[in-house]
């Protein structure tokens, strides 16, 4: 298959996602595949052009070393408001050269605008069309005042997609709620790679690297620093509590918006043997980092953003054997239960009183990271991928 992915992210800079797993995985089966991304962090450059020329990246591959992606950013006007304008008729010109050039035998839209284009284009064209989710996509526009103009898009693009894909049930409620159609919604779950990361690596190398202690208890987060992500609070709950659980630690991994405000709560309370920031790091050395963890930690605030998605770093902890903490999120508790491995508190405040109490049950922890082991094993990628790629073919098919 010769395969055309849009989506409104940076491909290069942002995950790995989903998409980033199924794409390589894709590839190295033979098929040929081309995205059109967008830089979406530019703002925080401190070097900004008042304008990009397009782009072509290739020979690119995100998780396995031998995947063969080429990845296309049309030029923009990095303007405030007028990059999206931009990004219109870059996009828009972009993939019909592709329609034209690489002759696509499907087209998946990962986005809102450019995939609201690409399905226009792909109808014209009488190209299959799949739109896939992975969030709610209009609640992550980061103007509010513009949510409402994003439902409209996203309504319209599930409603006339040849096959709608999502990553859990949750979500699948979501997308039907939105117009897409029952009987062309399909859950494809997201995976894990069970060889990469499982309970043998103990990230003993980190735990030297980083001056963690034998007895030291070690929390972990990892991901996007969203405002929303919950470890602001878990910090400021930390600080409460160093003086009297002195091996308590918080070990985050990634950037984002709340980063910057995470070491400047670092220097200014002093939490610097508490509070572990690394920063991004390589996507083959997390599995370090979990296996150098007692529990990982999802302390995602309830919002419209998290309430029906599921993030495939909860996949990751749990094929680790590590038990995890996570806020009473819709999605989450729908898609794994209440026995098998992860525990849940109302709010971000609450995780580090619930991480006490699991850690002076040794027994129960380890309990619970067998039983998140056990859930996740039938989501290796490649069966994922497996079933991705009937879902295409058929689509192509019908």
């Amino acid at each position: 298959m010769r395969i055309l992915l849009v989506q409104e992210s940076d491909w290069l800079a942002r995950g790995p996602h989903q998409q980033h797993h199924l794409g390589d995985r894709l590839s190295l089966k033979g098929h040929q595949i081309r995205v059109i991304d967008y830089e979406i962090s530019w703002r925080q450059q401190e070097d900004k052009e008042l304008y990009t020329r397009k782009q072509v990246f290739k020979h690119i591959s995100k998780v396995l070393e031998e995947a063969d992606i080429t990845v296309i950013r049309p030029g923009i006007l990095k303007i405030p408001g007028l990059d999206y304008l931009s990004l219109i008729l870059s996009h828009r010109i972009e993939i019909g050269r592709q329609i034209e050039e690489f002759h696509p035998d499907i087209i998946i839209g990962f986005g809102i605008l450019n995939a609201y284009l690409a399905m226009n284009l792909a109808k014209k064209n009488k190209i299959p069309f799949v739109y896939y989710l992975i969030d709610a996509l209009h609640t992550l526009i980061p103007f509010k005042l513009l949510w409402p103009l994003g439902k409209i898009i996203e309504k319209q693009g599930l409603k006339r997609a040849d096959r709608v894909i999502v990553i859990n049930e949750k979500l699948k409620d979501y997308a039907i709620k939105m117009g897409a159609h029952p009987e062309r919604t399909s859950v494809v779950r997201a995976g894990v790679d069970l060889d990469r990361f499982n309970s043998k690596v103990k990230g003993r190398k980190i735990r030297k690297e980083y001056g963690i202690k034998k007895d030291d208890t070690i929390l972990f987060f990892m991901g996007w620093l969203y405002d929303f992500s919950g470890v602001k609070e878990v910090t400021r709950t930390l600080m409460k509590i160093k003086d009297k659980h002195p091996d308590f630690k918080l070990l985050v991994v990634g950037e984002g918006d709340l980063y910057p405000e995470l070491l400047q709560i670092r220097e200014k309370h002093n939490l610097q043997d508490h509070l572990i920031l690394t920063g991004r790091k390589p996507y083959g050395r997390i599995p370090e980092f979990i296996g150098a963890s007692d529990i990982c930690l999802l302390p995602a605030h309830n919002n419209k953003v998290m309430q029906d998605i599921v993030p495939i770093k909860m996949y990751e902890y749990m094929a680790s054997g590590k038990p995890v903490i996570s806020t009473k999120l819709p999605g989450i508790i729908k898609e794994f239960g209440y026995d098998n491995g992860v525990e849940y508190v109302d709010d971000a405040g609450e995780v580090i009183d619930k991480a006490i109490i699991l850690s002076e049950n040794k027994k129960k922890l380890i309990e619970g990271g067998s039983k998140a082991r056990k859930f996740v094993e039938k989501y290796d990628w490649d069966n994922v991928a497996d079933e991705f790629e009937t879902i295409l073919k058929n689509t192509i098919n019908s």
